[in-house]
């Protein structure tokens, strides 16, 4: 399945993506902010998409006019969400550091945000960063979600805990925004 937006288009990852996923994951300024260590080489990359990334529900981010993959969205859903009930996906997305500052992130997790409450029947979507990561923070602010909570214990990575901030975003907010 593929999604689309007005300048994104969000497929399914495929292994022939590695070469172009470690160009934007090896920089260490993108996946600590998302809670994962900077990819060291393409063979990683690939690991990942067969492990993580191929999981339904989860997309490239290509750009449309010029066919260029920039990021990732993807809605996750079970026990490894956030969110308080496995029905309730919770929302993640990140984008290379090139494309930053350019409101991809926040059209692509509309387009995903739209996809779980009129195709999926979801109740709630789910979405959290790290405390600091103010460029996610703004992403959720600009989309609508409203404060949970903070787990202090977040998760650690790279040998340090990152307190790590859950927001909501309810299907009554979301249709009030579609009116």
């Amino acid at each position: 399945m593929e999604l689309t937006t007005e300048r994104l288009c969000l497929k399914p990852w495929q292994e022939a993506d590695a070469a172009r996923l470690y160009d934007l994951a090896k920089d260490p300024a993108v996946g600590p902010a998302a809670g994962w260590p900077a990819h060291k080489s393409a063979e990683e990359s690939l690991q990942v998409i067969r492990e993580s990334l191929k999981d339904a529900e989860t997309y490239a981010v290509w750009r449309k006019a010029d066919k260029l993959l920039i990021g990732c969205a993807g809605l996750k859903f079970g026990e490894d969400a956030c969110s308080e009930k496995g029905s309730e996906p919770e929302l993640g997305y990140w984008i290379g550091r090139e494309y930053w500052g350019q409101g991809y992130a926040p059209e692509a997790a509309a387009c995903l945000i739209d996809h779980a409450f009129a195709d999926l029947g979801s109740q709630a979507v789910w979405c959290c960063y790290y405390e600091g990561n103010d460029k996610s923070k703004r992403v959720q602010e600009k989309l609508g979600f409203s404060y949970v909570r903070t787990d202090p214990k977040g998760d650690t990575l790279l040998g340090y805990t990152l307190p790590e901030v859950e927001n909501v975003l309810r299907r009554e907010d979301w249709e009030k925004k579609q009116a």
